[in-house]
């Protein structure tokens, strides 16, 4: 069943995934910029701790798609440095010290894995609909455990997650129910696995909290998708773009800023003067910690591939 909009008409469902939302939780501004205005304005240059994370997904996800007498610490090292992302660093000596870094990382983590345990998904996409959202986004890992599925979330930052962050984790909860409905088989736990510490923070569900994330999941596309229309309906034509249309203040107004610390990591800093106002700017290598030997990377954005600040 459609949501219906003010005049009775069947309204459009919102198409997003979780990353979308929490963009319109944690900066309107920013959710412009990326979703809506096109041409998009320019970002700034890459992060070298999105591109250690970024590094370390890619391998475990390719060491699981080796034969399983592959599956060895030494392969997860040798795929770790083989599609590593040298964008953001300093200079070569300080991309190919992270470079060892992480490939200590993977080796060390999937030492702690059964390579015969198969998983159902691996950087596998799921999605499901309601009346009001139609959301997709893409697991890390997806686990069976009995008669049960596991969404696993992996995790590169500085601060080891705790349960708190696994139980009020939007993206999680979300995966959790597409899987379900996708695989016809409950999905309550969800888990991130932090490499850097070794350690895993979980969270078991029950349908009602489950349920409870969907129906703010909904409360928040609702908002995003009455703001989408105010822009939409505004937008610029086409020949209008290239010369730079200022977007009308009440329109502006439905996407104001959150300036605070996290504007010293967002992509679109340069295009925002209550941002740069609120933080210092941050070099792209500033989001690894001081000394190799620290624990962690400065955290991106969670969720179905993350951005640049530290978060989780």
């Amino acid at each position: 069943m459609e949501q219906l909009g003010l005049d009775g008409m069947p309204r459009r469902l919102y198409t997003c995934t979780p990353s979308r939302l929490n963009t319109w939780l944690d900066c309107r501004r920013r959710y412009r910029f990326t979703y809506l205005d096109r041409p998009a304005p320019q970002k700034g240059p890459p992060w070298a701790h999105n591109s250690v994370g970024a590094s370390v997904h890619n391998a475990l996800a390719a060491w699981w798609r080796e034969p399983y007498d592959r599956r060895t610490p030494v392969m997860a090292a040798v795929l770790l440095t083989n599609g590593w992302i040298r964008e953001g660093f300093r200079d070569e000596e300080q991309s190919a010290t992270w470079r060892d870094r992480a490939r200590a990382m993977v080796s060390s983590y999937v030492a702690t894995l059964d390579p015969g345990d198969e998983p159902v998904g691996v950087e596998r996409t799921v999605a499901t609909r309601t009346s009001v959202i139609a959301v997709s986004g893409r697991v890390d890992r997806l686990d069976r455990r009995g008669d049960e599925l596991v969404v696993v979330d992996y995790k590169t930052g500085r601060r080891p997650p705790t349960s708190d962050d696994a139980r009020s984790s939007i993206a999680l909860a979300v995966y959790a129910i597409a899987s379900s409905r996708m695989m016809r088989r409950a999905c309550r736990r969800v888990e991130l696995h932090h490499l850097p510490s070794g350690t895993v923070a979980e969270w078991e569900h029950s349908e009602e909290t489950l349920a409870r994330h969907l129906s703010r999941a909904e409360d928040i596309a609702t908002e995003a998708a009455d703001a989408d229309d105010a822009y939409r309906a505004w937008a610029p034509r086409r020949e209008d773009r290239a010369v730079g249309v200022e977007v009308p203040p009440e329109v502006d107004r439905l996407f104001p800023p959150e300036p605070g610390p996290i504007c010293s990591w967002c992509d679109f800093r340069r295009h925002c003067p209550e941002g740069r106002a609120a933080s210092p700017d941050k070099l792209p290598w500033d989001g690894l910690p001081e000394t190799p030997g620290s624990p962690g990377l400065s955290p991106s954005y969670g969720g179905d591939g993350g951005e640049g600040r530290p978060g989780l």
